[in-house]
């Protein structure tokens, strides 16, 4: 298992649509998945320990941002064949077992991930109501174990100001994960 860090913030890079499956049965895109304030897209799958630790931490701050006008959805990019954890599947399982307040979709081709140039997960992209990205940070000090309850909340207060101003902090702290399992070729 490779840990790897994204690069920092592209600020006012343009999020780059999608049409991918969710668990919920419908299909997604950028702009049904933009909040009145922002939209968080986290690349996320079901079998990394880094992903597992804060799952809850997920859920709780994607309800809080909800109620400022940021969505949020997840997109699971790994190669199914070679990870069956994160089948589309268990993908379902993990979305209710965990009451994900999100779509969670599948990217089986993995081209939204490259397309985004997500390198692990998790791997956050926080996005102003004009799609320009604001934060590619971490959830906040959690690693393979979920850090102490009550640690600095990165994610959380950085889309908060995006939110209210449209602009991220200048100040990130990369999120670190495992790497994305990318296809054969």
């Amino acid at each position: 298992m490779v840990s790897l860090q994204p690069p920092v913030c592209d600020f006012g890079a343009p999020a780059v649509d999608f049409d991918l499956p969710g668990v919920d049965g419908k299909n997604w895109n950028l702009k049904q998945c933009m909040g009145e304030n922002g939209l968080l897209v986290m690349f996320i799958c079901n079998h990394c320990p880094y992903v597992k630790s804060i799952r809850d931490r997920i859920v709780r701050d994607a309800n809080s941002l909800k109620a400022q006008g940021v969505n949020c959805v997840a997109i699971m990019s790994n190669d199914v064949n070679e990870y069956e954890e994160d089948s589309f599947e268990n993908m379902k399982k993990v979305s209710d077992q965990f009451a994900f307040p999100f779509p969670y979709l599948l990217d089986q081709t993995q081209q939204v991930a490259r397309a985004y140039g997500a390198v692990c997960t998790p791997d956050f992209f926080g996005y102003n109501s004009d799609f320009e990205l604001q934060y590619r940070g971490r959830l906040d000090e959690s690693r393979k174990q979920a850090a102490d309850a009550d640690v600095r909340r990165d994610l959380y207060l950085a889309m908060s100001e995006v939110a209210k101003s449209g602009k991220g902090p200048a100040e990130q702290i990369p999120s670190m994960g495992c790497s994305i399992k990318w296809l054969s070729d």
